[in-house]
This record gives C-alpha cells, sequence and structure tokens, in this order.
C-alpha cells in the first residue's frame, strides 16, 4: 500500500501509517493519539497524490468499549469510568474476512509497538479461496510499523486483482498463482520504498510471506523468516517455506535446528523487503490440498517457541480443539499462547480452516 502526503501540511500516523494533518490531535484512520504539533516524518515521500488505499474496518476496527470494565472510551483515549489508557489499535488487531479464515496480530508483552501486519482475504465457500499476507517490521530499522501494514495490503490487493486460469492444468495453474505471488512480493516491496526516505540511514525493511488457496491447489511464498504451513488432520504436517536466515543456512550445512536457533546470529536474515533488499523474489512452494486440515501462516513471534513443524502442528490441533475449530478464536488462544512463553516480540497468526 502507498502511504502518500502532501510534504507541508501532513504527515503519517505512527500507528497505521495512514494520513494526518499537522493540526491532528488523533488520527482520523485508526484513532491513535497524536504527538502535539506533529512534523512530517522523515520516511515520507514528497507527493501531490491522495492515498489510493484506505485502512478498512477489517483490519483496524473502530474503538471499542474499554476492556478493563468494559465503560466508554473517551476521545482523549482513556476510559471515562476507570481511567484505563485504551491500547492503541496498532498494537492488536484481528481480521475474519470469512467464517472459515482469521488471523490476529499482536505487540507481544516486551517490544513497545506493533512492528507485525497481516492483511488477509476469503471467498464465502469454505476451502475455495484464501489469501493470507504476514509482514515482520525489521525493529532496527525506521518505521517498520508503516512499512509492514503497507507492504502487506499492497500484497493482499494484488492477490484479490486475479483468479488463476493458467491453460487449464494443475501444473499450469499453479505457476499462474506462483507468478501472481511474486507480483505481490513487487507490490510489498514498492510499498515499502514508498514509505521510506531517499536519505533516510535506516531504511524501513520487513519480511514478507504469503499464501494462496485457490480450489484446491496452495501456492507459498516468503522472503526472510516468517513462515507457512500445511497441517492436514490425516497426514503428516508440511512446512511450505524455508527461512532466509543465518539460522537457516547452518542447518543446511548439519548444524542442528536446536543449536542453529539459537546461536548468536540466529535471528538475523539474508532477504527481506527494503531499499537494500539485496533480493525480494519470493521462493515458492505448490501443494495440491486433498483433504481438510490447517493451513497457517506467521511471524517468528509465534514459531519461536515451537519452530519444528510437528510440535507446532500438535500445538495447532490441541489449541483448535479447544476453539471448537473456530479460526479467530483459535488465532486468538495460538497468540495467548505465545505472550504466555514470554511474548518477546511481535506475534502474528493467520488461519485458513479447510
Amino acid at each position: 500500500m502507498d502511504v502518500a502526503m502532501t510534504s507541508t501540511t501532513e504527515t503519517v500516523c505512527p500507528s497505521c501509517g495512514g494520513p494526518v494533518s499537522e493540526t491532528d490531535r488523533f488520527c482520523e484512520a485508526c484513532g491513535a493519539e497524536l504527538t502535539p504539533a506533529t512534523t512530517p516524518s522523515s520516511t515520507a515521500l514528497d507527493t501531490d497524490t491522495e492515498p489510493t488505499i484506505e485502512i478498512t474496518a477489517a483490519t483496524v476496527e473502530e474503538v471499542g468499549p474499554c476492556k478493563s470494565c468494559g465503560g466508554v472510551v473517551g476521545a482523549d483515549g482513556y476510559c471515562e469510568t476507570c481511567g484505563v489508557k485504551a491500547a492503541k489499535l496498532r498494537d492488536h488487531f484481528e481480521e475474519q474476512p470469512a467464517p472459515w479464515v482469521a488471523g490476529v496480530c499482536d505487540r507481544g508483552i516486551r517490544h513497545s509497538r506493533n512492528e507485525d501486519a497481516m492483511a488477509i482475504a476469503a471467498d464465502a465457500e469454505p476451502g475455495s479461496r484464501a489469501l493470507l499476507v504476514v509482514c515482520d517490521g525489521v525493529s532496527s530499522s525506521l518505521d517498520s510499523d508503516v512499512a509492514s501494514l503497507a507492504a502487506a495490503r499492497a500484497a493482499c490487493e494484488v492477490l484479490q486483482a486475479g483468479h488463476a486460469q493458467g491453460l487449464g492444468t494443475e501444473s499450469s495453474r499453479g505457476s499462474a498463482i506462483a507468478a501472481r505471488l511474486k507480483a505481490a512480493a513487487d507490490a510489498a516491496s514498492d510499498a515499502v520504498l514508498d514509505n521510506t526516505s531517499p536519505d533516510s540511514p535506516n531504511p524501513a525493511s520487513c519480511t514478507f510471506v504469503a499464501a494462496v488457496l485457490e480450489d484446491g491447489l496452495l501456492v507459498a511464498g516468503n522472503v526472510g523468516d516468517s513462515r507457512a504451513y500445511w497441517f492436514p488432520d490425516e497426514a503428516e504436517p508440511v512446512a511450505l517455506t524455508v527461512d532466509d536466515s543465518w539460522a537457516a543456512e547452518l542447518i543446511a550445512t548439519g548444524v542442528s535446528r536446536e543449536e542453529a536457533e539459537s546461536g548468536p546470529h540466529a535471528h538475523a536474515i539474508t532477504r527481506w523487503l527494503g531499499k537494500d533488499a539485496p533480493d525480494h523474489t519470493p521462493r515458492t512452494t505448490t501443494l495440491h490440498v486433498t483433504g481438510p486440515g490447517w493451513l497457517v501462516v506467521c511471524s517468528d513471534g509465534l514459531w519461536n517457541y515451537c519452530s519444528e513443524a510437528a510440535p507446532l502442528a500438535d500445538l495447532v490441533r490441541q489449541t483448535a480443539a479447544g476453539c471448537d475449530g473456530e479460526p479467530k478464536a483459535t488465532a486468538s488462544a495460538l497468540v495467548d499462547w505465545a505472550n504466555a512463553q514470554g511474548g518477546q516480540d511481535n506475534i502474528t497468526v493467520a488461519l485458513a480452516r479447510i
């Protein structure tokens, strides 16, 4: 998603990336409180165009009642009954475009802001078509929370734009979906660049993972260490992506996963989206889905605590069983589980029940 603004009177909301005026106290898109006399962000590009995509209610909902007491949250962001400050909407948001597809994106416990982002879409018919995108902003880069949200939304928009037909064969259809997924990664990369100043000393960057399910064909691709999995009910779990990371390179040389993922450079990624990215073409995997199961797309805030596919599949199945198989409740419970393990990173879980 491109976030465009003028250089003299607008800047971007630090919570959702939407356009705001210098005199605004609150963001009209997400309701986040703004600092007085906001100055233009150093990551915004000067342009005369208006934003091409608005923040939608599916991603950032209107402020609801106070989570502490159920009272009304005032315009200043505080509960009018108990005085507790409401959480920023960017810190925790949920999406459910169809009953069988849902996602939860959460700040976690340790970090002060949520640099994860997701964008998901689905047709109403269960198992027909689902699009799941997750981007994880790199904490050491500037405004990665804005860039990751823009990237996820831009990618999802591209994926929604077409329905792959190919030449009528499953192989050609898979190739067509993979090509569209690569175009989505291009759009996500452009969105990151559009939210980065050419002079930024530490340009915004993020990971990218997307999974596309269309009529029984599943295609997933990634850049970085955000992951996609297929957990069939009656077969072995499948990791659909391979991390672009220092740890993954060590594992490929024969180092044990436990040793590689506990090393000092375990979370150093070798590919990403951003101004200084060496390459952002996703590696894709195509799979024919023949039975029921769970499609899981997540950031490392979840898999950090359960990296192997088999234990994570068990966790998802057990969690889903405790939530009556409802995707949104399951995603929320998985986020809660990750927070209970320490919540050391932002956490995003997007699910499709097929």
